[in-house]
């Protein structure tokens, strides 16, 4: 399997339930040139894990519109199922972010998280730029629910080096704390 990293997320159309209501999402919705997307693919609605990191992503989301992002949660099932499950359930009903609907598998496969004997997704989070190109991803299987501060940490991280090329967040970087330049000079002095 190829890396993702750095492409350009392939093109695609499908619909979601957001704001109450169905609208059409595409590859346009994550290369406006204006905002970062955070992409978070999961099995499928009406399942044990999944309304968890709905929630832990529902109760993060002003962070992630702060730091000028917006949050697509992916699942094989319908939009018209999301609606549902958004009504049905408590931990699901807090999203006020896009819960997007791939039965056709074609967003799963863009992103390689497809599942083919099954028909559901891996656990995938990806941090797209504004122009489309994404810079970090996290794959896993699906018993292991994510946390979405980490996920928080990565966007902010990307958004700090995009901002300030030539410098390299190191481990547990956060917002506000020192950078590295890459040169000669440090080699062997961390």
């Amino acid at each position: 399997m190829s890396s993702l990293i750095n492409t350009k997320v392939l093109p695609f159309k499908t619909q979601a339930f957001h704001d109450g209501k169905f609208e059409e999402v595409t590859e346009k919705n994550l290369s406006d040139g204006k905002k970062w997307s955070v992409v978070i693919f999961m099995p499928a609605a009406f399942t044990f894990n999944c309304p968890t990191e709905i929630e832990d992503a529902a109760d993060h989301y002003a962070e992630f519109q702060k730091a000028n992002a917006e949050v697509f949660v992916v699942t094989t099932d319908t939009h018209f199922s999301h609606k549902v499950w958004h009504e049905t359930s408590e931990a699901v009903g807090k999203a006020k972010f896009f819960l997007v609907g791939d039965p056709t598998h074609q967003l799963t496969n863009n992103f390689g998280v497809h599942i083919p004997e099954e028909g559901l997704a891996l656990r995938g989070t990806f941090v797209i730029d504004p122009s489309g190109t994404i810079k970090t991803m996290e794959v896993h299987s699906n018993e292991i629910a994510r946390d979405v501060t980490e996920t928080l940490r990565k966007l902010k991280a990307a958004q700090y080096t995009a901002a300030h090329p030539g410098e390299v967040c190191p481990a547990k970087w956060k917002e506000g704390e020192k950078t590295l330049k890459p040169s000669i000079d440090l080699v062997g002095k961390i």
